[in-house]
């Protein structure tokens, strides 16, 4: 389980994704929601922020209820991401101690329903990750994920 008190000792990596998201949600998330779901899955933190020396420091949210329900409204939206993963219990509002932040868990995406693409193209909006980079997938991974054949990258 994740310890919120010690922030500072996570990183960005395969699996979590910090978003400082002060100014709302970031158009940003879809891409890494894409990625996380077509590879192993991972933790996206909205209202943290992640300093030059990679450590990361909870920022906090005023609106993290708000934007926790306008995302999981715009998830279900076919021309925002094609497939709903998180659902209503996907995402929750945590209190740390020095402000709210809100968590998204995001599954990755059984093999019938990916690629897992955002914008309503699953060859211009579907992303994999590598490392902490959300990575365009190419036509051919594309074409194999549509195929129901699993890429490489998945056992990343």
């Amino acid at each position: 389980m994740f310890d919120f008190r010690h922030m500072e000792r996570y990183r960005e990596n395969g699996h979590l994704e910090a978003k400082l998201a002060t100014g709302g949600l970031p158009r940003s998330i879809w891409e890494t929601y894409s990625a996380f779901a077509n590879t192993s899955g991972g933790l996206i933190l909205l209202g943290v922020e992640e300093r030059e020396d990679h450590s990361l420091r909870i920022q906090g949210l005023l609106n993290a209820q708000e934007m926790l329900e306008e995302f999981l409204t715009l998830v279900q939206d076919p021309k925002v991401a094609s497939a709903d993963l998180v659902g209503p219990d996907g995402g929750q509002v945590v209190d740390t101690g020095l402000g709210e932040i809100l968590v998204l868990r995001i599954p990755p995406a059984p093999l019938e329903l990916r690629p897992v693409y955002v914008g309503g193209d699953p060859y211009r909006g579907s992303y994999w990750r590598e490392g902490e980079a959300d990575l365009h997938c190419t036509y051919e991974e594309v074409a194999a994920m549509l195929a129901g054949q699993s890429p490489e990258y998945e056992t990343l």
